[in-house]
């Protein structure tokens, strides 16, 4: 494998026209930023309308949050899609289900979007408690580095993608401190053939989830010309 390559990561609904394609577009315009080159986001659905566009209200969502919604067109998920992924972000646990019915490999790497984040969020209170209550990036031993005196670049791409490739282990290490109260709190609502309101319960459901992922990808971006030291 090579150990640059970008992060792979899936979303995953339904039609694959309302709630995975927000999720893809946001995440990669967020993660573009946080780290350049490191991760290729995408999406599918388990019943997907083909084809078919971004729903316009879906589309308006991404645009107001800084991404792009031009030259979507939805897909149907396959076990061939699910090849290579790193991380499989669901917007139910219901489509986490179909996901390993396709590829029960994929058992430890996929995760409803929700709870995925609720994780990421003890890792970053773990991490600030044993710093004293400061937040710092959590990188990767040197030996998870390629080894050589390769560009800053590809080492940099190289300490991402060891990163995130062992976060979803990590993650899952702290799911009973994650579990929510309600069940239906690891899902983010359907909103479509519905009221415009449902497309704004999802963007409140699906944003802070985003956020939370990418304030990881921030707060854990390798910094070019350094070497990151075991934590």
């Amino acid at each position: 494998m090579d150990t640059s390559a970008p992060v792979r990561i899936l979303t995953v609904c339904t039609g694959n026209i309302c709630r995975s394609p927000v999720a893809e577009r946001l995440l990669q315009a967020g993660l573009d930023q946080a780290v350049p080159g490191g991760f290729h986001v995408s999406s599918a659905g388990t019943r997907a309308l083909v084809g078919e566009p971004m729903q316009p209200i879906s589309a308006d969502i991404v645009r107001t949050f800084g991404g792009d919604p031009e030259g979507f067109a939805a897909r149907q998920l396959t076990s061939r899609i699910l090849r290579g992924v790193d991380l499989v972000l669901t917007m139910t646990s219901g489509h986490r289900g179909e996901v390993l019915q396709l590829d029960a490999s994929l058992l430890k790497r996929t995760f409803t979007i929700r709870e995925f984040a609720r994780m990421l969020d003890v890792l970053a209170q773990r991490t600030a408690a044993a710093d004293g209550g400061q937040p710092a990036a959590v990188a990767p031993s040197p030996a998870a580095l390629p080894a050589g005196s390769g560009s800053d670049d590809d080492t940099r791409l190289a300490a991402n993608a060891a990163l995130w490739r062992a976060l979803p282990a990590r993650a899952a290490g702290v799911r009973h401190l994650s579990l929510p109260a309600d069940s239906a709190d690891n899902d983010i609502v359907d909103p479509y053939r519905r009221a415009p309101e449902v497309y704004r319960e999802m963007e409140d459901q699906l944003a802070p989830a985003i956020v939370s992922i990418l304030r990881h990808a921030r707060l854990n971006a390798p910094v070019p010309g350094t070497v990151p030291q075991s934590r």
